[in-house]
């Protein structure tokens, strides 16, 4: 089973006795301050849960797979996502 935005507004909301709105403004604040933290790249950590850092990327070579062509694919960035102590002990069980 996967939870979705919605499931997991609900879940919120009843775990921390709050209305669905307010749990999903709840959520889309912590959306939003991911983004631009990690836009101005800088780590976001909740200990316990998760870190997410922005890293870099080189430019490289790859390959078109539908022609074989060789393409050459830009410099940029990317999202890391750690497992904290307390999700990585949850999935484990």
């Amino acid at each position: 089973m996967t939870v979705n935005r919605t499931d997991l507004v609900t879940a919120i909301a009843e775990k921390a006795s709050l209305t669905k709105k307010q749990a999903d403004d709840a959520l889309a604040a912590f959306q939003e301050v991911l983004i631009e933290n990690l836009g101005k790249g800088e780590a976001v950590k909740v200990t316990g849960l998760l870190a997410a850092e922005r890293v870099e990327r080189a430019a490289r070579t790859g390959r078109n797979p539908r022609t074989g062509e060789e393409i050459s694919i830009p410099a940029g960035y990317g999202v890391k996502l750690t497992a904290g102590s307390t999700l990585k002990a949850a999935v484990g069980k």
